[in-house]
Parts: C-alpha cells; sequence; structure tokens
C-alpha cells in the first residue's frame, strides 16, 4: 500500500478545497482544517466539542470535510490540503515504512475500539463467529481498520477469509451498505448510524460487535505532520483539550443528550436512531475517556496489522506518538 500515490481528479480536488479553505476571516479565530475518516456516531466527541463551543474557547474553528477511507485522509494531510487528520492511525504507521521524513505523528485518541458492527439479513441472537463459514462479507478496503479488525476476529475464531469466508473487496468503503442492501454479499460491516438505521427499516440485522470481539485497539486518532506540530504547538495544545473536554462529556451525559448536541451532523437522522446509536457505542465502552494512547493499545494495533499480513515492519511508538499534548490536556481537567 502507498499512500502517495494519488489520482490527478483527487489531487485538484483538494487543491481547490485547500484554496476555499484557507480564506480569512473578521474575527480571532485560527481556522483549523481537518480531514475525518467517514461521519459517523462514532466520533460524538469531536461533534460534541464543535458544537459546544469548546474549540472555540481555544481560539479555534474547525473547518471539517469528510474524506471516505483513511487513506484519502493522509492523501490530504500529505498534500497540504488539511491540517490534521482523522482516521485510524494506521495510516501514520504506513507513511513512516514507506521512508517519508516529515510523517504523520498522532496526538490524540478518541475511540479505543472498533466502531463497526456485523450486519446480516436475518435476526441471529445466538450469532457465533463460526455462522460466517462459507459466507461471503463486506469488510471494507484491505489494509484498512474495519477490514483488518474484522480479519483478526476471524481468524481468532478459527476461520481463514478467503478460504472459510468470502471477503468481498471489491466495493468501495463508502458504497458498502448500499451494495448490501442492493443484494450483495450475506453480511456486511457498518458504523452507526448506519447500523440502528437498516435495523430500524427492517432490512438487516446487527448479529455482532467487531469491537467488542477484537479488543482494545486505538482505533481513531488525530494526527498531522511532525513539521506542523514543531511550528503550531498551541494550536496542536488548544485542539486537544477541546477534544478531552468533548470527551469527558461524552461520558457524563446521557445518550439522549448527545444526541439532540450532536443531531446538526446528522441532519436526516431519525433522533430514535441517534439515541439508539450512542447507546450501543457507550455500552461497548467504545470511546476514550481521555485522548492518551497507550504504548500496549498501539502494540496491539500493529499486531492486528501483522495478522493481516499489511505490516512487514514495526513503527516505534515514541517517533509516531507524541502524548505530551494528551497528557496535558488531561491535567489541565483535573
Amino acid at each position: 500500500m502507498n499512500f502517495l500515490k494519488m489520482t490527478g481528479l483527487f489531487l485538484l480536488a483538494l487543491t481547490v478545497l485547500a484554496a476555499c479553505a484557507c480564506g480569512g476571516t473578521d474575527d480571532d479565530l485560527v481556522t483549523v482544517r481537518v480531514s475525518e475518516v467517514t461521519r459517523s456516531v462514532f466520533y460524538a466527541p469531536q461533534y460534541a466539542a464543535i458544537e459546544l463551543g469548546f474549540f472555540e474557547d481555544e481560539g479555534i474553528r474547525i473547518d471539517l470535510i469528510t474524506s471516505d477511507g483513511a487513506d484519502r485522509v493522509m492523501t490530504a494531510l500529505l498534500t497540504g490540503a488539511v491540517d490534521i487528520g482523522f482516521s485510524g492511525p494506521e495510516a501514520t504507521i504506513y507513511v513512516f515504512n514507506e521512508g517519508r521524513a516529515d510523517h504523520a505523528v498522532v496526538f490524540a485518541q478518541v475511540t479505543k475500539r472498533d466502531g463497526s458492527f456485523l450486519i446480516g439479513r436475518e435476526p441471529m441472537p445466538d450469532f457465533a463467529w463460526e455462522n460466517l463459514r462459507d459466507a461471503s462479507v463486506l469488510p471494507g478496503r484491505r489494509g484498512g481498520m474495519p477490514f483488518m479488525a474484522l480479519e483478526y476476529v476471524v481468524r481468532s475464531h478459527g476461520l481463514e477469509p478467503g478460504t472459510d469466508v468470502d471477503f468481498d473487496t471489491s466495493v468501495a468503503f463508502a458504497a458498502m451498505v448500499g451494495a448490501f442492501l442492493g443484494g450483495n454479499a450475506d453480511f456486511v460491516t457498518a458504523f452507526e448510524p448506519a447500523a440502528s438505521t437498516i435495523e430500524l427499516e427492517g432490512r438487516g440485522f446487527v448479529v455482532a460487535s467487531v469491537g467488542e470481539a477484537s479488543g482494545e485497539i486505538p482505533y481513531t486518532a488525530y494526527y498531522a505532520l511532525g513539521s506542523f506540530i514543531e511550528a503550531n504547538p498551541e494550536i496542536i495544545q488548544g485542539f486537544t483539550n477541546a477534544i478531552a473536554r468533548g470527551q469527558v462529556w461524552v461520558q457524563e451525559n446521557p445518550p439522549e443528550v448527545i444526541a439532540e448536541v450532536i443531531s446538526p451532523f446528522f441532519p436526516d437522522a431519525d433522533p430514535v436512531i441517534l439515541t439508539s446509536a450512542i447507546a450501543r457505542y457507550l455500552e461497548f465502552d467504545a470511546y476514550s475517556s481521555d485522548p492518551v494512547m497507550t504504548e500496549d493499545s498501539f502494540d496491539r494495533l500493529q499486531t492486528v496489522m501483522e495478522s493481516a499480513g499489511e505490516l512487514t515492519r514495526r513503527a516505534p511508538f515514541d517517533v509516531l506518538v507524541d502524548n505530551s499534548f494528551a497528557e496535558r490536556a488531561v491535567e489541565n481537567l483535573r
């Protein structure tokens, strides 16, 4: 996998985006351009921090775009179209191992489990992973965290993708749910609120939590180029302070309150679905309570990547992760 290979069309789109995002403002807020991997309730702390004004308290305005894939998030970061990337930290490992000098550095973690759910066509209250034998699954892009976490779980239950289970990787991440609803495959993985929406419509049923089965992994994190962090430590610190407040706020409030606050980011979602989705993530302890990433969890991430055959050389924790901003943000909240 090579994040440095990009299509001309995508580069052109990013260039236009960057030009639009850098315009001046009439106030004292600094605009920070952020690319998120997808739009999901899984990232409730981020949306809460934006809506509750935590970033503005730090002098920051967030310009948020959704890039539909960690590879596109990293492309946006490497080309200068955004300042901060938000995706699985596996993207930072890939780029580091490619030998890039000014590589991406993780400075804040947001989720600690896989946020996807396995959805089947029929209710399966007694689901066991053995039920995937001889079944077809839409698992996401090879090398991405949704794919690797599911593959890790399947293998841990004695099944081999490609032999015992058909992993169909021909469908793009953003198109998987639509393909499943259109009749492709027996199972699909989906994040919230898509999973709850499918259930409410009676077109599919959540049969398992991939995150519950895989254990704790630093699943989604913020990162920036080392040069940007070095040049803008105040921005990174303020950004991390806001995220830390968002994380605490999500832990301290009930699902219905969280759903109401973040609803502007999901204008077409039913409030019942949003509440259900958030409750499901809280139930499975998916959200990190603070932005600090542990070395043990980073090592587990690399174990998952090795199991998927996507990692031939481990990356050093102390080079790819800078916890100083997260630790300071936690201290500020005490």
